[in-house]
């Protein structure tokens, strides 16, 4: 479970994120859909131990980021928008170089990454140098090593950016394989049909703080709105945004 409490984070004089605040719960899919430069992204890297948070608190299994950072890190698995991989190593050296960094042992190494090349179908270019990978390929490398330690708490930061309808389904399957065997799931999106086709509770984000929460089915019947395209345009045009807040 992971739980976000009025969270801050400033970069000089700009507020990356002034008051977000969400709850994760395990078996679940919760998404984060805002515009670009919502604050999605910066939220994560603080979850992930990354950045430091100017205020609130951050908490994944009870485990508080701030004086607990490793074992936070143990506990979650990252696949970062900016998928960036070595080009002088396979997809089967990335997989067990990040299996090292959680520290893992031979045995389990061994075992993790014949599960995850033949979970993410990478037989095919398990051995291949990454310079000169294909979106997906690069893609499915990320996935094993946010996935490589078997973490309870599962980030996925745009996860389809860039996908082909291929993809994209492959992607989408998995991450529902995930909830389904009672994992936490957060992704974020700025595509709204992803987040209303994939996720258990939705929290649109704007400008650095949560203004609504909840199902879809929910932000719909309580706002009036017959889709959550039209809710979350007027939502986050509006410029008393607190007003409009749903609370779960």
């Amino acid at each position: 479970m992971i739980i976000v409490k009025e969270l801050q984070k400033n970069f000089g004089k700009i507020d990356a994120v002034k008051n977000l605040s969400f709850r994760a719960e395990d078996g679940k899919i919760t998404g984060i859909v805002g515009h670009n430069g919502a604050g999605k992204t910066t939220t994560f890297r603080c979850l992930a131990g990354v950045l430091q948070p100017d205020g609130g608190q951050i908490l994944v299994d009870d485990w508080d980021v701030r004086t607990a950072r490793i074992e936070v890190q143990r506990r979650i698995g990252v696949l970062p928008d900016a998928k960036g991989l070595y080009p002088r190593l396979t997809a089967r050296e990335h997989i067990r170089y990040f299996a090292r960094l959680y520290g893992l042992d031979d045995e389990e190494i061994e075992m993790r990454e014949q599960i995850l090349i033949e979970r993410l179908d990478m037989h095919g270019f398990a051995d291949r140098r990454a310079k000169g990978f294909s979106r997906g390929q690069r893609l499915k490398v990320a996935l094993a090593q946010a996935l490589v330690h078997n973490p309870k708490n599962v980030i996925f930061d745009e996860p389809t950016n860039g996908l082909d309808v291929t993809g994209v389904k492959a992607v989408h399957d998995l991450i529902l394989e995930l909830r389904d065997l009672g994992n936490c799931i957060v992704i974020s999106s700025h595509i709204i049909s992803e987040i209303s086709k994939l996720c258990d509770h939705i929290v649109i984000v704007a400008e650095g703080c949560d203004i609504m929460s909840g199902s879809a089915a929910k932000l719909k019947r309580e706002s009036g709105h017959s889709s959550l395209e039209s809710l979350f345009l007027e939502v986050t045009a509006f410029p008393q945004r607190d007003a409009l807040k749903v609370v779960k």
